[in-house]
C-alpha cells in the first residue's frame, strides 16, 4: 500500500495543474447514524496523507461533530462567519496529517436569510480560502433541506453513505431521488458502511443501482465498501480517527483504498472548481 501511495503522489503531482482549483465533494446520507461524519473525516485524512491539500467543512446544521471526532475544540464555527462576518481563514483549524477543517454550528442555515451583499462577501471569502486546497469536502447534514440542496447541486461529486440496514437503504434511495428531481447533475457515488462482508456491500449497492436506474434513470457508482469493524467504535470513544489509530484495520484499509481510487480518477476535469462558486452564487441569488 505504501508503494502504491508513493506512485500515486508522484503521478498526480506531475499531472496537477496549479491553477485548476479544488475539486468539491459533498458527503451526505438519507438518515443519521450511518457513520457519515466519521467517514468524511477519515476519507479526508486519507487524501491528506497522500499529499493533497484538503479542507473539510462541517456543514451539519446544529449537530456538527468533526472537531469532537478529532478530540479538539473550536471556539469559532461557521455560525461566527455568518453572524460576525469574520474572515473565513480565522475559522480554519489544523488537524493531523496536515488536514485543515472548519467546525460546524448553526451558520449553514443562515444561507436562507442573507442578502446579496452578504452572499458576495461570503462566497468571495470561501473562494479565497479554497484556492489554497486541492479538495473541498463538505460534510453535509443527514437528510434533505433547502440550504443543503444549494451545495448538493453545485459540487463536483456527491457521496451518499448508507449501511445494509433496510431503513438506511430506503432513505439513501429517497435522498438520491430528491437530489435528482431537484436538478442535481453531479455524479452520485455510494459508500456502503458497516457491511458484514464485501458481498453484502455489493448487494446493497446493486439494489440501489437497480432502483436508481429503473425509477429515475440515474447512473450511480460504488465508491467503496467499508466492513463492520469494532475498532471504529473504540476510536470514536477515544476521539481518534481510525485510519490513524490502526492503519492495518479492515475499515482503515477500505477507506484508504477509496481515497486512492478517487484521487486517481478525479483529475479528469480539473477546471470544474470555478463552476462550483458560480453555480452556488446563482442558486443563492435565485432563492
Amino acid at each position: 500500500m505504501s508503494d502504491q501511495a508513493e506512485r500515486l503522489r508522484y503521478e498526480l503531482g506531475r499531472r496537477r495543474q496549479p491553477a485548476a482549483g479544488p475539486r468539491t465533494i459533498a458527503v451526505t446520507s438519507g438518515k443519521g447514524g450511518v457513520g457519515k461524519s466519521n467517514l468524511s473525516l477519515n476519507f479526508s485524512l486519507s487524501l491528506s496523507k497522500l499529499g493533497f491539500r484538503v479542507l473539510l467543512l462541517d456543514m451539519d446544521i446544529g449537530m456538527g461533530n468533526i472537531d469532537i471526532l478529532l478530540g479538539q475544540s473550536s471556539p469559532l464555527t461557521l455560525s461566527d462567519w455568518f453572524s460576525a462576518r469574520l474572515p473565513l481563514s480565522e475559522l480554519v483549524k489544523s488537524g493531523p496529517e496536515h488536514l485543515s477543517y472548519i467546525a460546524g454550528g448553526t451558520g449553514a442555515a443562515q444561507w436562507l436569510s442573507v442578502d446579496r451583499s452578504a452572499i458576495d462577501y461570503l462566497l468571495a471569502e470561501l473562494q479565497t480560502v479554497a484556492s489554497r486546497y486541492d479538495y473541498l469536502i463538505f460534510d453535509m447534514g443527514a437528510g434533505a433541506s433547502e440550504e443543503r440542496l444549494y451545495f448538493l447541486k453545485s459540487v463536483d461529486d456527491v457521496f451518499i453513505v448508507t449501511t445494509p440496514e433496510p431503513t438506511a437503504m430506503t432513505d439513501a434511495y429517497a435522498m438520491m431521488k430528491y437530489m435528482h428531481t431537484a436538478g442535481s447533475e453531479a455524479p452520485f457515488s455510494v459508500i456502503v458502511n458497516r457491511a458484514g462482508s464485501e458481498r453484502e456491500g455489493y448487494g446493497v449497492f446493486s439494489r440501489l443501482q437497480h432502483a436508481a436506474s429503473r425509477f429515475f434513470h440515474k447512473d450511480i457508482a460504488l465508491l467503496g465498501v467499508v466492513p463492520e469493524d469494532r475498532m471504529v467504535a473504540r476510536c470514536v470513544v477515544r476521539q481518534t480517527p481510525f485510519v490513524l489509530f490502526d492503519p492495518a484495520a479492515k475499515a482503515s484499509r477500505a477507506v484508504r483504498q477509496m481515497a486512492c481510487r478517487y484521487a486517481a480518477g478525479g483529475e479528469k476535469e480539473p477546471e470544474r472548481a470555478p463552476r462550483f462558486f458560480a453555480k452556488l452564487r446563482q442558486l443563492l441569488l435565485e432563492r
